[in-house]
């Protein structure tokens, strides 16, 4: 009878939070006819992608995206509008050309791209390909004075032959499935794979040093370029980085990532004792004139004399790979909130708590430019020395998983903060947006954030064709954002940001999080 008792109470209390918490009609109505009908976000997301190019990390690139963005906010009148340092992030690194192509057995142009601050041919190269059998640096003691000028492809056992796949690439979440998101409780963890994760670590750690091991012995063998095997099938790649961006990195190999069709090509090839020959040219630069990285931040003031200091603040990250434009990874997530404050802007809002938006930097080199952001302003994670500005955000909020459509949000453990959103989100059932769960997506800059204590949020998104297609690939482009999806988020996003602000309280907060273990 106590627990039946206490059951009730405690359903109460969230009713009761759920009764008390208020929308603005008619603050959502603007916002809605604003973002539906006069949306600018497809044209913020073309000179995102299309004008500025690819982003990589301190790239050409991203200055370019980055002053336009700059120049965009001062055009819509937000106040505050800068590139604000974060700390010191090593070179920047772009491809000036490309060009590969096998010409024995025939010729045959090959779909690849070079690997992220890696150096170029130093002019055009046309090589025999040597297929090299190789897991540890002594296996290649028997190469040795036979590969200089040559072009390397491994042999590898994990390689294996591509399978046909009968899943749609792009998805849309069940209602199934954000009913089972919806019903998560507190508390529950997600099964770990199988194996201790330390001895995967290990294994992982090892694996990386045997290869970079490898490669210093061939450039010691004077091999002229590296293929390497890309993830991904049907032409579409994932790439990666195949060198260090540290301004002191020492000199490696160029390498190209090329996709699995036309490595397993030369793969069969040369297993079976066919010659093959290649011709490539690759030119790169590097850039370590500033090595600081980089966030744009910007602004519109609050007006309430109490509450104009403190602050809701939203983003994404502006950087990318480079095989592409960045298009879904995150050129949309950039998009939709500054889409969402120059709806805002739009409707004349004059919040009550600062609204600022910022578009992060080095995302993809692991949250550094939100990390680096949180450690100057808000206080240092690991020892848990906060700074009076902590207390002043009452939430912030982050978009970067794809095009998709937000269904809903991840409250990142923080249980008292769900009845609210959900009445936030009732307004914006029809659109396909109604699901609260207790559980958090991780690996975006949201969580810079949640470590320091501060309320941190990630939407929960249609996936499409996000891991299947684009995240890190050469498709990732303008053309795989859907129009209807991104209006929907910008005026979601905004409505939250109204809300924030013009709510009489701050977002609840959970436990601080512990200081980091001192090390003995």
């Amino acid at each position: 009878m106590k627990r039946f008792t206490t059951t009730l109470l405690g359903l109460g209390l969230c009713l009761s939070a759920m009764a008390q918490e208020k929308t603005d009609p008619a603050a959502i109505q603007k916002i809605r006819k604003e973002g539906l009908e006069n949306s600018k976000v497809m044209d913020i997301a073309f000179h995102i992608t299309d004008v500025a190019g690819p982003r990589l990390a301190n790239s050409p690139g991203l200055k370019r995206a980055q002053e336009w963005a700059v120049k965009q906010f001062n055009e819509w009148g937000l106040k505050n509008v800068q590139l604000e340092a974060w700390g010191n992030f090593g070179k920047g690194w772009q491809i000036d050309k490309y060009y590969a192509a096998t010409t024995l057995p025939f010729y045959h142009a090959i779909i690849g791209s070079p690997k992220a601050w890696t150096p170029g041919t130093n002019g055009p190269v046309k090589a025999e390909v040597i297929l090299i059998k190789a897991d540890t640096v002594t296996d290649l003691d028997k190469y040795k004075g036979k590969l200089a000028g040559k072009i390397i492809l491994f042999d590898q056992m994990t390689i294996q032959p591509l399978k046909n796949t009968y899943k749609p690439d792009a998805v849309r979440l069940t209602d199934s499935a954000l009913n089972a998101m919806a019903a998560a409780e507190a508390g529950q963890v997600a099964a770990r794979r199988p194996g201790n994760p330390n001895n995967m670590m290990a294994q992982m750690l090892k694996m990386r040093a045997t290869r970079a091991a490898i490669a210093d012995r061939l450039k010691e063998e004077n091999a002229a370029l590296l293929l390497a095997f890309a993830r991904g099938n049907h032409g579409t790649f994932f790439t990666s980085n195949g060198a260090s961006y540290a301004l002191d990195a020492k000199a490696v190999l160029p390498e190209l990532e090329i996709s699995a069709e036309d490595y397993l090509h030369m793969l069969r090839l040369l297993r079976a004792g066919q010659k093959v020959e290649m011709e490539a040219d690759i030119k790169t630069s590097f850039y370590d004139q500033d090595p600081q990285g980089y966030n744009v931040i910007a602004e519109i003031p609050g007006t309430d004399k109490k509450l104009k200091e403190e602050l809701v603040i939203i983003g994404g990250h502006y950087d990318s790979w480079h095989a592409a434009t960045g298009a879904t990874d995150n050129a949309a997530g950039s998009a939709v909130m500054m889409e969402a404050m120059r709806i805002l802007k739009a409707i004349d809002f004059k919040p009550k708590r600062t609204v600022r938006i910022v578009l992060w930097s080095s995302e993809e080199q692991g949250l550094l430019g939100s990390r680096g952001y949180v450690l100057k302003h808000f206080g240092d994670p690991k020892t848990m020395v906060l700074t009076p500005d902590q207390k002043k955000v009452s939430a912030y909020y982050n978009l970067d998983n794809g095009t998709g459509a937000i269904r809903g949000i991840y409250l990142q453990g923080n249980k008292e903060a769900g009845p609210i959103f959900q009445e936030w989100l009732n307004p914006f059932s029809d659109l396909g947006a109604k699901t609260v769960t207790i559980n958090n997506t991780g690996g975006t800059d949201h969580q810079a954030f949640d470590a320091i204590g501060i309320p941190g949020f990630q939407f929960i998104q249609d996936p499409m064709d996000y891991n299947t297609r684009t995240h890190h690939s050469n498709q990732d482009t303008y053309d795989r954002l859907v129009e209807e999806d991104l209006k929907r988020s910008a005026t979601i996003v905004a409505s939250f940001v109204y809300h924030t602000s013009e709510r009489a309280a701050q977002i609840p907060r959970k436990e601080l999080p512990k200081p980091a273990p001192v090390n003995p």
